[in-house]
């Protein structure tokens, strides 16, 4: 049964409230999150001057906005099992391993496609 509610634009409102609230809240709290912002919005900028191609901009400009909503889910994570208690359970700890490792590999795969774009744009290599 669906929870009862707003619809339409109302809930479209509601939607993008609760959504800035979050972001709000984690760049107050959060540490990582405010570094993957720091990484994101200027390599956002960057890529538009070195992008050869659209297909080009959009891996460099998405790959860093990845890894911030990644680090979003990874806090929401950390902050439920901390809410759940702080004493040690394996489960709890797995959780934020996971969301951990999936951040990290969002970090290496930013890495990896800046390393990629930019090295070609030097003619340090080619893979045309």
């Amino acid at each position: 049964m669906a929870k009862p509610g707003k619809s339409g634009i109302a809930r479209i409102i509601d939607a993008a409230k609760y959504s800035k609230q979050g972001l709000s809240a984690g760049l107050k709290h959060e540490a990582a999150l405010r570094q993957e912002l720091l990484m994101a919005v200027p390599l956002t900028i960057i890529a538009f001057f070195i992008a050869d191609s659209a297909a080009e901009l959009c891996l460099l400009i998405l790959v860093p906005w990845l890894t911030f909503c990644a680090e979003i889910l990874n806090s929401a994570i950390e902050a439920v099992v901390d809410r759940i208690g702080d004493e040690y359970h394996e489960l709890s700890g797995r959780a934020k391993d996971l969301g951990s490792a999936c951040v990290f590999i969002l970090l290496w795969l930013t890495v990896i496609v800046w390393v990629v774009f930019v090295g070609e744009d030097l003619g340090l290599w080619s893979f045309a």
